[in-house]
């Protein structure tokens, strides 16, 4: 998994693209970027599926923000990118983590 960060000069946004990673344990039919930014809406737009299996999207957000996010494997597993900036308590209850970006 990864994120690239582009701040934008023209405007207060930052490009973020974010990639999941096809991975050998975890067959991947879609995958949804869920977190603040889009009220953690579960009906959000999945992911494109590159033709290496891995998955791709660029999301302007608001430079100077914080965000929270998980990827939704398909519509069943929560994941998280080892590239965000920290990691927060969900407050879900036990020990599950959202993934934090600094913009």
């Amino acid at each position: 998994m990864s994120i690239k960060k582009q701040f934008l000069k023209s405007k207060p946004e930052c490009k973020v693209t974010f990639k999941f990673e096809k991975q050998t344990d975890l067959v991947a039919d879609s995958v949804k970027i869920v977190g603040s930014f889009n009220n953690w809406d579960l009906n959000t737009e999945p992911m494109k599926k590159l033709k290496s299996g891995d998955f791709s999207q660029t999301i302007n957000l608001e430079s100077g923000s914080e965000i929270q996010f998980r990827y939704l494997v398909n519509n069943t597993d929560w994941l998280n990118d080892t590239q965000a900036d920290s990691f927060v308590n969900n407050g879900l209850g036990g020990s599950e983590t959202n993934c934090v970006l600094q913009l």
